[in-house]
């Protein structure tokens, strides 16, 4: 006998399709599955705080490049590169600037920095839109939770492994990371946090969260006024912290993921299990009532 789930077990759509609807546009993912108030709350979220980026900047970011560095491909390293339809805007609207140099907006280096946030804000939507794809027609399941983790253990590395239960883990990774952050900030004396001076190595530093904020505030526009002897050492260590803190997410997420899908594997199995008693003992009732009858 062929077992399949019961309706309200079937999944919602198909978790990749989900997944890159939501890259191309923040909510059309959630539109095709048929969760449309999600996908408006996302798309406002998402697209609302790149277009605030771009209005601070100006839309000057990729004017950061160097000339020789200014190619299609440029941009695929940036953090912008999660929403994927922003950027493609962005890109054809203010490309790379009209060819000279012009004075920064005052808030140019906060409207960079929204603008990344965007992007990673649009993969933890899509790690959401995936969830719900995998997720029953009717019913509770977990899987899309794992967004909310996986934001907050790129916010403060460590996090998402605290709230899962494992602090010792949580421990380390924070230690580890927060820790390789500072110490290569102080060695490059906070040059290395500069979006303009170090284009991608930022963003290898962008993805170790808020404390790469924090460390921004505190230094500021760092002036390079002598040389250095430990700046690459600390460009190094900074993109290294950023970089070591997705394999950490991904952590966090195939943990939450393997959880999840156990407590629905045991949901669907004790709904079956509980339909088929109930078919049983209507097979029985009725078995009994054509024996009295005769």
């Amino acid at each position: 006998m062929n077992w399949t789930l019961p309706k309200n077990r079937e999944p919602r759509g198909n978790p990749m399709v989900a997944a890159i609807l939501t890259w191309l546009l923040p909510g059309a993912g959630h539109l095709y599955l048929g969760l449309p108030v999600v996908g408006l709350l996302g798309f406002l979220v998402v697209q609302g705080v790149y277009f605030l980026g771009l209005q601070l900047s100006g839309g000057m970011l990729f004017e950061y490049l160097e000339p020789d560095l200014r190619g299609p491909g440029s941009s695929l390293l940036s953090p912008e590169i999660g929403n994927l339809g922003a950027l493609i805007y962005h890109i054809k609207q203010y490309g790379y600037g009209p060819g000279w140099p012009r004075p920064w907006p005052p808030m140019m280096e906060l409207g960079a920095w929204l603008t990344a946030a965007s992007g990673m804000l649009n993969i933890c939507l899509m790690v959401r839109a995936h969830g719900d794809a995998r997720s029953p027609k009717e019913g509770s399941s977990e899987l899309p939770g794992l967004a909310r983790l996986v934001l907050l253990a790129w916010a403060l590395p460590g996090l998402g492994h605290w709230l899962q239960g494992r602090k010792a883990r949580a421990l380390v990774w924070f230690g580890l990371l927060v820790g390789m952050l500072v110490l290569g900030s102080a060695l490059a004396e906070g040059s290395n946090l500069s979006r303009e001076r170090h284009f991608f190595y930022w963003a290898g530093q962008f993805l170790s969260g808020l404390p790469n904020l924090g460390l921004q505030l505190v230094f500021g526009s760092a002036r390079v006024t002598a040389e250095q002897a430990y700046a690459d050492a600390g460009l190094d260590l900074g993109c290294l912290a950023g970089l070591l803190n997705v394999l950490a997410m991904i952590d966090v997420y195939t943990h939450g993921e393997t959880r999840a899908l156990e407590r629905d594997s045991a949901a669907a199995t004790g709904n079956a299990g509980a339909a088929g008693n109930a078919a049983s003992a209507s097979s029985t009732g009725a078995t009994h009532s054509s024996s009295g009858g005769a």
